[in-house]
């Protein structure tokens, strides 16, 4: 029996089939590389190029890989883009999500893992925020994650079928074997884009608002290392496997960084100085941003061990100096 890996060509889902093919499950990865690389997924998973939405071929990789369980990460996942192109968002996240799990559900497949956002709470003022927190999402991306949720919920309702939707607060670092890190071209992750423009791959970076109510009036966000993040995902498949319950969990450590304590720690890890430069804040930007992780702990038996900031910027570091060669 193998897990089937959506998306896995991008970021996360690539190291996903690696934290699956490292625990000895067969993986296969669907992805239509429109921001995915064909090179980022494990030689020894199998990649099939096709959209998530296209219910005939889902079908017959589910039916002819023996696919038991699915880890759903293909979708768009760029905030401002999806203010500027809503319905391509409804349509790639929301719509080809239905599609995804109606194909599941008709197949058999029991188990489904869910690759949501901290975006579905929204402007929260709770911090750090829980998973029963009231959900008013801002933005298109943010509200098509939530209604796959709703979905998610309704069939698990319906039908014999389970899922974990893991809701990520900010995913950052890279593979600490060195075997993958985040390639996708023009992200906005601010770690990314600070490692970039220590490289000088960015004349700058810009950092949005330093007024906020924070320790040095930028944003603090709660930043999870992407090993940390796989490792949730295969806790996750477990706890289904062994008959539990479908459920909604946070993904982060119950802290935040700066975006200045960020940036200072990509100086430190590069041991160069950059432009770094002031402007206003973005509209719809949260001062602060963190996680409630009690649940994820205590239901999954889920453990960090990938927490240092230095750590995550270092590897992120070093991944982009293999990007560029060096």
């Amino acid at each position: 029996m193998s897990v089937l890996v959506t998306g896995g060509a991008g970021y996360i889902g690539s190291h996903m089939a690696l934290e699956l093919l490292d625990a000895g499950e067969p993986t296969v990865v669907l992805d239509n590389l429109s921001t995915g690389l064909a090179r980022a997924v494990p030689k020894e998973a199998e990649l099939i190029e096709g959209d998530v939405g296209n219910q005939g071929l889902v079908r017959s990789i589910i039916e002819g890989r023996g696919i038991e369980s699915i880890m759903h990460f293909a979708g768009s996942v760029v905030v401002p883009d999806s203010v500027a192109d809503p319905l391509g968002y409804y349509l790639n996240n929301t719509v080809k999500s239905r599609a995804l799990i109606e194909t599941a559900v008709e197949c058999g497949v029991r188990h489904f893992i869910f690759s949501s956002t901290a975006a579905v709470y929204g402007m929260t003022g709770e911090q750090p925020v829980a998973e029963d927190a009231p959900l008013a999402p801002i933005s298109p991306y943010g509200s098509s994650k939530r209604m796959t949720e709703i979905m998610l919920a309704d069939a698990a309702k319906a039908h014999d079928f389970a899922y974990v939707a893991l809701r990520y607060f900010n995913v950052a670092g890279a593979d600490p074997q060195g075997r993958a890190g985040q390639s996708t071209p023009r992200a906005t992750h601010l770690i990314k884009v600070a490692c970039e423009t220590a490289l000088g791959k960015r004349p700058h970076i810009q950092v949005f608002g330093t007024d906020y109510p924070t320790r040095d009036g930028t944003c603090i966000r709660d930043y999870i290392h992407v090993t940390d993040l796989t490792r949730a995902h295969l806790a996750a498949l477990r706890h289904l496997r062994a008959g539990g319950a479908s459920d909604v969990l946070n993904c982060g450590y119950s802290r935040g960084y700066s975006v200045l304590e960020v940036i200072d720690a990509v100086k430190r890890a590069s041991d160069r100085s950059f432009d770094v430069r002031l402007g206003p804040r973005r509209p719809g930007d949260p001062a602060v941003v963190i996680a409630a992780t009690d649940k994820i702990c205590k239901l999954l038996g889920w453990a960090p061990q990938h927490d240092g900031l230095d750590a995550m910027v270092f590897q992120a570091l070093r991944w982009e100096e293999r990007l560029s060669g060096g």
